[in-house]
């Protein structure tokens, strides 16, 4: 069973920045996809940026050049490093595990955590 938190959302300015955590305890050493999605009011969820097996990323070309994830292993965590944040950006944010490619594994969300950008 993986759990995931979310830390580091709030309020922040139009050019601002803000650094996301996400913990993740239980087995994820090995896993396929983590990384961070959001929706906002009355969207669909969508892909922010993950890690993809290998070690490639993926980032949203909404946020290429503003928004950087990274990880360290060693505590089970990942972090989503947010700059230049636009009013767009708001949402509420989550991250994701998927452990494997097994069509049945549909991953495991955390809880979320609220980005507000606004002057």
């Amino acid at each position: 069973q993986v759990r995931l938190v979310e830390s580091g959302g709030g309020l922040v300015q139009p050019g601002g920045s803000l650094r996301l955590s996400c913990a993740a305890s239980g087995s994820i050493f090995s896993n396929v996809v983590m990384g961070w999605y959001r929706q906002s009011s009355g969207k669909q969820r969508e892909l922010v940026a993950t890690f993809i097996s290998g070690g490639s990323t993926n980032y949203a070309d909404s946020v290429k050049g503003r928004f950087t994830i990274s990880r360290d292993n060693a505590k089970n965590t990942v972090y989503l490093q947010m700059n230049s944040l636009k009013p767009e950006d708001t949402a509420v944010y989550y991250c994701y595990v998927r452990l494997t490619w097994d069509p049945r594994d549909f991953g495991s969300w955390g809880q979320g955590t609220q980005v507000t950008v606004s002057s």
